[in-house]
């Protein structure tokens, strides 16, 4: 039996996640604290000794366990600082699920398809460049139909699909005005093609569901219809290397098959849901988690 651990939930404490993560790990006799993100603070005291704490001080790096469930959107320096806390903690020797790391190279689309190209993950054709005119070059390059999506983002929010050369002057001259990033990635035909979600946790897939719909965008937070699904060999395999090369331990990993039988990975989530997974999963997706971050404890 594991022995109690001091456990931090970082993230909206009223969150399905979250109190779903407190209860489990309540139930098994850890000190559970919750976290939000927005209530950290750093600190460095007479000695030299640093510290982050967080709501009426608590010292979070006496804890043993901190899982980040949500690292809400700020200005550039608040975003910093939170990545900067989860940092200091690691380096405290707090066990940080995911690690810093983990989660910087998967919030990070460029960083992570670059990642997952050289691991030998295949993901769809991608150019991300600064420039108009390498944007309006990159929609030529990738064939006329492609999918932009904002450098950080989840969800399905701010995906456009450009089908056409003067709705992607538009869309680019649009982004321009906003100092943006374009992020450009080759559309994988929509007709036929399996839309899946897969939970990796601790090197192994705790669940997966096809996310069905009737649009070119399969989020389930935009109506996209969950339903249990068995992996191939092939796309556990892919879903379970995507998790390794981005080094997250507990992650999402977004799977396209497209109408000719090739599975690309989009995405990889380091925070990710499993709310809708559960709905159609029979194993306990939470209870898994906590065990995978017991274990890592223990080990």
């Amino acid at each position: 039996m594991t022995p109690p651990l001091r456990v931090a939930v970082l993230g909206a404490s009223g969150s399905w996640h979250s109190r779903r993560l407190i209860d489990a790990l309540t139930a098994r006799g850890h000190d559970v604290l919750a976290v939000p993100a927005t209530r950290l603070e750093s600190t460095i005291d007479g000695n030299g000794a640093a510290h982050v704490l967080g709501p009426g001080g608590a010292m979070v790096d006496a804890l043993d366990l901190v899982i980040v469930r949500g690292l809400p959107r700020g200005s550039l320096e608040q975003v910093i600082f939170r990545m900067d806390a989860l940092h200091v903690l690691a380096d405290l020797g707090v066990r940080c699920v995911n690690s810093p790391r983990a989660i910087e190279r998967t919030v990070d689309k460029s960083w992570a398809g670059a990642l997952l190209g050289m691991a030998g993950v295949p993901t769809p054709a991608t150019i991300v460049c600064e420039r108009y005119d390498g944007a309006m070059q990159a929609f030529e390059q990738l064939g006329g139909d492609v999918v932009v999506k904002p450098l950080f983002g989840a969800m399905g929010a701010g995906i456009v699909r450009v089908e056409d050369p003067d709705v992607a002057h538009r869309v680019f001259r649009a982004l321009e005005l906003e100092r943006t990033v374009y992020y450009v990635q080759r559309t994988v035909a929509p007709a036929g093609r399996r839309n899946l979600r897969a939970l990796v946790v601790a090197g192994e897939v705790a669940g997966a569901m096809e996310r069905v719909t009737d649009s070119w965008r399969a989020n389930v937070a935009r109506g996209a219809r969950p339903r249990p699904v068995t992996l191939s060999e092939d796309e556990r395999g892919l879903a379970l290397a995507a998790a390794a090369a981005l080094e997250a331990v507990v992650a999402g990993v977004d799977l396209l098959t497209a109408p000719d039988g090739e599975t690309f990975v989009l995405e990889v989530n380091g925070i990710p849901g499993w709310q809708a997974l559960q709905s159609v999963c029979q194993d306990d997706l939470t209870t898994r988690v906590v065990s995978a971050c017991e274990a890592l404890l223990t080990a």
